[in-house]
């Protein structure tokens, strides 16, 4: 029982670490578009 024990802890430790990489929040952010402005062309024509 003590090996299976040990793989079982195994087992969740590679379970905590693949949740963390996906679900974690060391993910990048989304980066955020940034605004540009822009001439409003009606006021030259």
């Amino acid at each position: 029982m003590d090996f299976l024990d040990k793989v079982l802890e195994k087992l969740k430790d590679v379970a905590r670490r693949v949740a963390e990489i996906l679900l974690g929040p060391d993910m990048e952010p989304e980066m955020e578009p940034v605004p540009i402005p822009v001439r409003n062309r009606e006021i030259y024509r």
